[in-house]
């Protein structure tokens, strides 16, 4: 078996990369670059380039594709069936497909969801071995200087959702568990994945396992300094699924079956931040 990673570089594709390789499994990455974690063939080529993502593909048998951040319709578009036409000619017997997010249940103006479901879509419909994950939250987020920061100066919790919204954070490393028993398990090809984390709670409860306190941040202020990272229109987008996601909140619903369909074992919360360096005040 021979697994591609898309976005090998990234901080989720790098752990699905590391994972892999972890797992005695050849594994290729997919980046603009050429950068990825040790024991990673590396593969230079951008999504937008359909000769690259071609001989990325070349003799692949299971991929993961995680999309770059990057919302603009067409642009995905181009991106999926690049990565759909590319599959689709080296035979590839199972496709985990990662959204990123969770997706609503309803149709919505947010263009990181919209371009998503839309890429999930076209995959499924060319008949692709394909498993959708739909992670919640990620708690590798928290590590942000703009979140850790606060958190070990002043002991508060500074993130953009409301202190009583009940959410199941994944690690990146509990993704990568995740992902390569999506690429591995018999009877998955079809299943739509709601991951989540082994505990569920709110902002306030969160914080209190950091011996902190929560504070919501404002949605605006959170756009204002993600744009200076990643620019206006992608801070934009980003910002806009926070903002869902405080006022729906069946957005970041458990669904504890995930874990053991995919035969987990989920690192507990405290567990997860007792092996971070930057959260001991």
């Amino acid at each position: 078996m021979t697994f591609l990673v898309i976005g090998a570089a990234g901080a989720q594709g790098g752990a699905v990369a590391r994972r892999l390789v972890a797992e005695g499994h050849t594994v290729r990455g997919l980046t603009r670059s050429g950068r990825v974690p040790h024991g990673v063939e590396p593969v230079a080529g951008d999504l937008g380039d359909a000769e690259a993502v071609k001989a990325a593909f070349a003799g692949v048998t299971h991929a993961s594709v995680t999309l770059p951040m990057v919302y603009e319709p067409d642009t995905v578009a181009a991106h999926v069936h690049h990565v759909r036409d590319a599959a689709l000619a080296a035979g590839v017997r199972r496709l985990v497909f990662n959204t990123a997010n969770r997706l609503p249940e309803a149709t919505t103006q947010v263009a990181a969801f919209e371009t998503r479901r839309w890429a999930v879509r076209a995959l499924r419909s060319a008949g692709l071995p394909v498993v959708v994950l739909c992670p919640p939250v990620y708690l590798d987020n928290l590590a942000a200087p703009w979140v850790a920061g606060p958190l070990a100066a002043e002991g508060v919790l500074r993130y953009p959702l409301p202190a009583d919204l009940p959410v199941p954070w994944l690690s990146h490393d509990d993704l990568a568990a995740a992902t390569h028993a999506a690429l591995v398990r018999d009877d998955l090809e079809g299943a739509v994945l709601r991951l989540g984390g082994p505990d569920v709670v709110t902002g306030d409860e969160l914080a209190a396992a950091f011996g902190a306190r929560h504070a919501a941040q404002d949605p605006d202020e959170f756009e204002a300094g993600l744009t200076m990272a990643l620019g206006a229109p992608t801070a934009a987008v980003v910002a806009a699924t926070y903002r869902w996601a405080a006022a729906d909140r069946d957005l970041f619903a458990a669904d504890p079956e995930v874990a053991d369909l995919l035969g987990l074992r989920l690192t507990p919360l405290r567990t997860w931040i007792a092996a971070q360096p930057w959260a001991t005040r």
